[in-house]
């Protein structure tokens, strides 16, 4: 019985009739993942010395197979490659391209592998080097967050809650209150990279193999810590993925509160910080406008990043093991996650070192607001009165200043005795601003000494990174 020649010669053989092309087209997804075609050569080089060592392939097939590889290498650095949606990803585009170059010593590469622990391997050497440059690029953004406290360790500004004035705090100790998160987002990723970096290669389609392979030895190859422990686990764990995505979704909201209080800061109406020009835009029709675009932006983008988190999650939630076809949908969210990360982590490293602080506005605005009034409290406690007391003629004192548009420390003394008999001349030591700040002398407070010693620690923990 004549057989037709289907255009995919590399699985087509128990096919009777040529798959339809729209679902060539519809199944195919070359145009995405030839993103990991260095990976995927990557290794390939790896199992080719590997089954050289076992026995399975010669030296010179060995030889062969290498030298073909960097000849496809070249072309796809060099633009040169013709990617096909007939071979349907960029496994079989580089297995056909190198068979073509090197003839039927090509077809014996793929000996003791599936595209199943192919893909699984290409995904995680993608992700890992990703995850590498991400690391770098948050930490700089520390770098430039902390260096930026510590020049800003006596800049005064209100602290809010509810975005109301609260306290005052210094510009440093809010600066490092961002950092705090970057450092969680940090531990996040490098606990993220340590499970993804085991290697899948060798399970092939989902029960091993039964060639004499030695998966220690492509797992060293690869830079792998070791080889995954379950065939059937190793071709079907897309976990890492989600852990990355999960990680990316909390470092994008830690930015996007950063870019909320950037947006904020730069308006008329707190007008406590100036972005460069070089981070803003301005309006086609309101000459006066100067929009931070690059933290708005970045706002925004939190969405995307949580959707492909949302999106992986659902992708894996009802899939039996092993491979299924569903998990082609999980290389477009990783892609994308990762230059939505890398993109916001590197304006964000170029911009927040070119804050400018304006002093006497955040100052100023720390003045209004009553913001003292809890070291008022404070101090009538150290005089002897329960707390409750305490808090209740300060409101009273409070209430005062909103009538008459007074704030507390530009009350007169016998003012403010007239709200307790225990208040004394020596109060308005604990009413200024720097009093008030300065008061606050202890680990994780913001008293200026306290937060140069934080500054101080934090940038020793970026020097004790592993490059």
């Amino acid at each position: 019985m004549s057989k037709h020649k289907d255009s995919n010669t590399l699985w087509g053989g128990r096919f009777a009739e040529p798959t339809d092309q729209f679902v060539q087209r519809f199944t195919a997804s070359v145009q995405f993942d030839q993103r990991m075609a260095q990976d995927d050569i990557q290794g390939s080089r790896a199992h080719a010395d590997m089954l050289c060592a076992v026995g399975v392939l010669t030296e010179d097939e060995r030889t062969q197979i290498q030298g073909g590889l960097d000849r496809v290498l070249t072309e796809i650095e060099d633009g040169q490659f013709q990617w096909s949606i007939e071979r349907e990803d960029v496994h079989m585009n580089i297995e056909a391209r190198l068979t073509e170059l090197i003839g039927n010593t090509g077809k014996k590469l793929h000996t003791g592998r599936s595209r199943n622990d192919q893909v699984a391997t290409d995904i995680r050497l993608h992700l890992r080097a990703a995850i590498d440059v991400i690391g770098l690029e948050l930490t700089r953004l520390q770098r430039g967050t902390i260096e930026l406290a510590a020049n800003h360790c006596d800049t005064i500004m209100p602290g809010f809650t509810h975005l109301q004035t609260a306290q005052p705090v210094v510009f440093g100790h809010h600066l490092l209150a961002w950092n705090e998160m970057l450092e969680r987002d940090y531990g996040r990723l490098i606990d993220c990279r340590a499970r993804l970096n085991q290697s899948p290669l060798g399970a092939a389609a989902l029960a091993g193999t039964t060639y004499p392979i030695d998966r220690e030895m492509t797992a060293h190859a690869l830079g792998f810590d070791r080889p995954t422990v379950n065939s059937l686990d190793s071709v079907s764990d897309r976990d890492f993925a989600i852990e990355f995505c999960s990680f990316a979704a909390l470092l994008m909201t830690h930015l996007s509160r950063m870019s909320e209080e950037l947006v904020l800061w730069t308006s008329a109406q707190f007008n406590f910080i100036a972005l460069p020009d070089r981070f803003c835009t301005g309006s086609s029709i309101m000459p006066q406008k100067k929009n931070p675009d690059v933290p708005e932006l970045v706002r925004g983008k939190v969405g995307r990043v949580n959707g492909h988190l949302v999106s992986l999650l659902t992708l894996m939630k009802s899939q039996p093991l092993a491979y299924n076809k569903d998990n082609q949908e999980d290389k477009e969210p990783i892609f994308d996650t990762i230059d939505t990360v890398l993109g916001s982590l590197r304006a964000f490293a170029d911009m927040i070192p070119a804050v400018v602080p304006r002093k006497e506005q955040m100052r100023e605005a720390a003045r209004r607001g009553f913001s003292t009034a809890t070291d008022l409290a404070d101090y009538l406690v150290r005089k002897g009165l329960p707390f409750r007391d305490a808090h209740e003629v300060v409101g009273m004192a409070v209430g005062h200043g909103v009538e008459t548009d007074t704030d507390l420390a530009d009350m007169s003394l016998a003012t403010l005795q007239q709200f307790s008999a225990d208040i004394e001349a020596d109060v308005f030591d604990v009413l200024t601003l720097e009093g008030s700040v300065a008061a606050r002398d202890h680990l994780g407070g913001t008293a200026p000494r306290q937060v140069r010693a934080a500054a101080k620690t934090a940038l020793q923990r970026l020097e004790e990174r592993t490059p």
